[in-house]
């Protein structure tokens, strides 16, 4: 079979779609687009997991200049 990769506008149509897909036992995949690159999201999760599990250094601004 043919595979279509469709571009709905807005949430009622994704959800229109989705409910005739359902209705017509059509299988599909969802995947969420995101502006930015996975990789780039990651470093920055695992960058705030590390700051919650204290790791990291305080700089303190009066020093920058020094």
């Amino acid at each position: 079979m043919e595979t279509l990769i469709v571009h709905p506008e807005n949430k009622e149509q994704l959800n229109a779609l989705k409910t005739f897909m359902k209705a017509f036992k059509i299988s599909f995949d969802v995947k969420k687009e995101t502006a930015y690159d996975p990789e780039f999201v990651k470093m920055i999760q695992q960058g705030e997991e590390d700051i919650k599990a204290g790791k990291g250094v305080v700089v303190d601004i009066n020093n920058l200049w020094k």
